[in-house]
């Protein structure tokens, strides 16, 4: 299993940017997709997950209405679009794809800086 994210992003504040999670070495509709994030100097955070069998979404409520979370099957691709960017967004993102509650395969992570 492997997922392999882009690469990093700088964007001014209020800017979108668009990171995407391509998946190979399983079925690409077993397993949900999670987003998590890293701030500096901070914890991960949990943005949201989608289905990719129905494309059904949750988010975290701190990202709801910004971030929207979609999914290609053709090309084995989720993506996390991110809306008026602020500082504070400034973090690593990371997809996993989650096999069960303690079991992730994990991106390498996408360094998405925010700053003017």
């Amino acid at each position: 299993v492997q997922l392999v994210q882009s690469g990093a992003e700088l964007r001014n504040p209020g800017a979108s940017v668009k990171v995407s999670c391509k998946a190979s070495g399983y079925t690409f509709t077993s397993y949900y997709i999670d987003w998590v994030r890293q701030a500096p100097g901070q914890g991960l955070e949990w943005m949201g997950r989608i289905d990719p069998e129905d494309g059904s979404t949750n988010y975290a409520d701190s990202v709801k209405g910004r971030f929207t979370i979609s999914r290609d099957n053709a090309k084995n691709t989720v993506s996390l679009q991110m809306t008026s960017l602020k500082p504070d967004d400034t973090a690593i993102y990371y997809c996993n794809a989650v096999v069960n509650p303690w079991r992730n395969y994990w991106g390498q992570g996408t360094q998405v800086t925010v700053s003017s």
